[in-house]
């Protein structure tokens, strides 16, 4: 499934201490949807371990 990209706004993440790019709630909300990987910000309440929303 192709989801459409989304430009990349100030505030939409930031560079954790090893240099990654980390995605703030800001970018996810404005995504739309729950990518289920994980993510530190998810505004979704995704948990990776169960596989499931909170």
């Amino acid at each position: 499934m192709y989801n459409k990209r989304i430009e990349l706004e100030e505030g939409d993440y930031y560079l954790n201490e090893q240099g990654y790019k980390v995605f703030t709630e800001k970018f996810h909300l404005r995504r739309g949807y729950c990518c289920k990987s994980g993510c530190k910000h998810c505004p979704y309440g995704y948990d990776r371990r169960t596989d499931s929303f909170k």
